[in-house]
């Protein structure tokens, strides 16, 4: 039989009063409460699956107290078994706790504690996302496009490298550079991110039958640069 709510709180119950706290269950709209001495309530809200209803549940208990915990039923197929570090990171960066379940072993993991966390801006991120919106020509790819590639300033610096190779044939990459007006174009042409350049003998490239399609493919692109 599935996994229905009820079945987590036995073992999150005795996990909670292993470490000396009162629980009870159902008390106002929490799912589980534990009280332990003169500490603030422990408020645990539970689900079978990780879902955005538990964290909405969850940040609502902080009125209540700050140490609210989300608890799962551990299932090794489960957008927490696929993707735990991204769970943990969410939950961190909101303060809440994370309990996973193993009903049929009746055994609980603690995963984090709830805490205050500060977003900290990680400075290289933020400089090499101001460095994209400054070197990138025009707004070339629409906010949440998932179908067609990216226009990144990369992109835009290779197809000006095609484009010259396509006109003027195979260049030495000083020739390029200046012709294209790209002074990243070594490194373009030696990486070959996309498939577009090969090397026709010693320190001069030219275009491959895949960078000949992409510059029919991006014309469009090409004649906003």
């Amino acid at each position: 039989m599935p996994t229905i709510e009820t079945d987590l709180y036995p073992p999150i119950k005795a996990f909670l009063e292993g470490q000396g706290y009162a629980v009870k269950g159902e008390i106002g709209r929490c799912d589980v409460v534990a009280v332990r001495g003169d500490e603030d309530p422990v408020v645990v809200e539970m689900k079978t699956r990780f879902s955005l209803e538990l964290l909405f549940q969850a940040v609502e208990r902080f009125s209540l107290t700050d140490k609210v915990y989300v608890a799962i039923e551990y299932r090794p197929k489960s957008l927490f078994a696929r993707r735990s570090r991204d769970v943990l990171r969410l939950c961190r960066r909101l303060g809440v706790g994370l309990l996973t379940v193993h009903v049929e072993r009746g055994l609980v993991e603690p995963r984090l504690d709830p805490g205050p966390h500060q977003p900290r801006v990680v400075k290289k991120k933020r400089e090499r996302l101001l460095r994209e919106f400054a070197r990138r020509v025009g707004d070339p790819t629409a906010g949440g496009s998932t179908k067609m590639p990216v226009m990144t300033a990369y992109r835009q610096d290779a197809l000006r490298c095609a484009r010259v190779l396509g006109e003027g044939g195979p260049k030495k990459v000083g020739e390029l550079r200046a012709a294209a007006g790209v002074e990243r174009a070594g490194p373009i042409l030696l990486r070959d991110v996309y498939g577009w350049f090969e090397r026709v003998e010693r320190g001069v490239y030219g275009l491959t039958p895949v960078g000949e399609r992409a510059l029919e493919q991006f014309e469009e692109a090409l004649d906003a640069l």
